[in-house]
C-alpha cells in the first residue's frame, strides 16, 4: 500500500510532526510553474497516493465522502495522485480500496474527478496490483495472491484479510508466462476506465513491493524464462504494461512510481542501481510525463518507522538516469523540498502525511502558515473522521 507510501499503506513520511510554523521564508522554486508532460502545473506541491480504505462496500466503490477528500486537497493548477486502485480483483490486497475494472467503479471515480476539476486542478489515477502482497480471502474466486514466483514475504509480516484483521502472507502462486499479456490488458482496460471516469492520467504503481516491482527485484524474481534472470527480463512486464498504458493516454498522460532501494514488503535487489538506472533509461526513451520515486528513508512506507537520512537519497543517484519530471516522495517538509528542487535533484516534490492533516496544504506553504498534526489512528478505514474534517486555514482564521 502505498500508504501514505506512499504508497502498504503507501505515506510519504514517517516520523513524528508538530503543528509550527515552517521556518522558511523563500519557496521561490516550490512555487513556481512546470510543464509534467501535457499538463502545466502551477506549482510543484503534489499529493502524494495515499491508500485509505475507504471505499463502498460491496463492490470497493468510490463514493461522495472520498470526492470531498479529494476535492479539499485540490489547489488551482495543482496536481495530485489518487490512492493506489486495483486493476483487477486479483489485484486487490487490502479490504475497502478502490478498484478501476467496474463501471460501478467509473461512475464513482467520476465524483472525484469533478470535485478535483471544479478547483481548476488535475488527477491521475494511480494503477495498481499488489501481487503476492494479498490474501485469498479477498479474492477468494481467484485462489491464492500471485507474484513473479512462488516466494512469501520473510516470516513476521502479516497481510489484510477481507475483515480488517491480519493473517500470515501466504505462498504466491507462480504466474505462467500464458498469463502475462492478460496481465498487460488488465492494465490496459484499467487505463480505460479511468479515462472514462475523467481523470487526467495515470500513474503506473511499480514501487513497494508490489506485482510490477516483484518482477523487477531478484529477491522475489526468481523466473528462467523470458520475465526473469537478466535485468531487461525483469523489467520486460513493467514496460509492456507502460506501452499498453501509453497507447491509451499518449506519453505525456502517464507516469511510473518506483522505489530503489525500498525494503518495505521484504523487498530487495542485488544490484539496484544498474537496475533502475536501466528501467529509468526505458522510461525516459517513451517519453513519460514523469518519473515518481520513493526515498528508501522512510523503510515502512508509512507505518511509523523514524526517518533515516543514511539510507541512499534515490532523487540524488538516479537523477542523471531520468531525461523528464522527476517527483520525489518521502519525508519532505517545506524547506527540504524547495532545498531539493532549487538543487535539481527533483522537480516537484509528493507529501503524504502532510496533505492529510492539511487539505490546503500548498497554501499553507505559501504564506509559511502553522500546520495541523496527523492522527495516524484514522489513517485506514472509518468515516470522516481524521478524513475530511482536518480545519482549512479559512475555519482557523474564522
Amino acid at each position: 500500500m502505498d500508504i501514505l507510501e506512499d504508497e502498504h499503506l503507501e505515506m510519504a513520511a514517517s516520523q513524528p510532526l508538530t503543528a509550527h510554523p515552517i521556518d522558511m521564508s523563500n519557496f521561490s522554486h516550490l512555487f513556481s510553474p512546470l510543464q509534467v508532460g501535457e499538463l502545466h502545473l502551477a506549482h510543484r506541491v503534489v499529493l502524494a497516493p495515499l491508500t485509505r480504505l475507504r471505499s463502498t462496500q460491496p463492490g470497493d466503490v468510490p463514493n461522495a465522502l472520498n470526492a470531498t477528500y479529494y476535492g479539499q486537497r485540490a489547489s488551482r493548477g495543482g496536481l495530485l495522485i489518487s490512492e493506489a486502485t486495483q486493476i483487477s480483483l486479483q489485484g486487490k490486497g487490502y479490504p475497502a480500496a478502490p478498484g478501476i475494472h467496474s463501471p460501478e467503479q467509473v461512475e464513482g471515480w467520476k465524483l472525484v474527478t469533478q470535485a478535483v476539476h471544479e478547483k481548476k486542478a488535475y488527477i491521475f489515477l494511480q494503477l495498481w496490483h499488489v501481487g503476492r502482497i494479498s490474501h485469498s480471502s479477498l479474492h477468494p474466486d481467484e485462489g491464492l495472491p500471485v507474484s513473479a514466483s512462488a516466494i512469501a514475504p520473510a516470516n513476521g509480516q502479516l497481510a489484510f484479510t477481507a475483515d480488517f484483521k491480519h493473517a500470515p502472507f501466504e505462498t504466491p502462486r507462480a504466474l505462467g508466462i500464458e498469463e502475462l499479456p492478460g496481465i498487460v490488458a488488465d492494465y490496459r482496460r484499467a487505463a480505460e476506465n479511468a479515462k472514462a471516469a475523467g481523470f487526467d492520467g495515470v500513474e503506473i504503481h511499480g514501487a513497494n513491493g508490489y506485482l510490477l516491482d516483484q518482477f523487477l527485484e531478484d529477491k522475489t524474481n526468481h523466473r528462467t524464462d523470458i520475465y526473469g534472470s537478466s535485468i531487461e527480463n525483469r523489467a520486460r512486464l513493467l514496460l509492456e504494461v507502460v506501452d499498453a498504458t501509453i497507447e491509451v493516454w499518449g506519453k505525456g498522460r502517464v507516469g511510473v512510481r518506483l522505489s530503489p532501494y525500498g525494503t518495505f514488503s521484504d523487498m530487495g535487489d542485488s544490484n539496484p542501481v544498474e537496475l533502475f538506472n536501466y528501467v529509468l533509461e526505458q522510461l525516459s526513451q517513451r517519453g513519460v510525463a514523469y518519473a515518481h520515486l520513493v526515498e528508501p528513508r522512510v523503510g515502512s512506507a508509512g507505518n511509523g518507522d523514524p526517518i533515516d537520512d543514511s539510507r541512499p537519497r534515490t532523487s540524488h543517484i538516479f537523477r542523471n538516469a531520468f531525461d523528464g519530471v522527476l517527483i520525489s516522495a518521502g519525508g519532505y517538509t517545506a524547506d527540504t523540498a524547495e532545498e531539493t528542487i532549487a538543487d535539481g535533484y527533483a522537480d516537484t516534490i509528493a507529501f503524504g502525511r502532510l496533505f492529510i492533516a492539511n487539505p490546503d496544504l500548498s497554501e499553507r506553504f505559501r504564506i509559511n502558515a502553522e500546520l495541523n498534526t496527523p492522527d495516524r489512528s484514522t489513517f485506514y478505514g472509518g468515516t470522516d473522521k481524521g478524513y475530511i474534517d482536518y480545519p482549512s486555514l479559512v475555519e482557523v482564521q474564522s
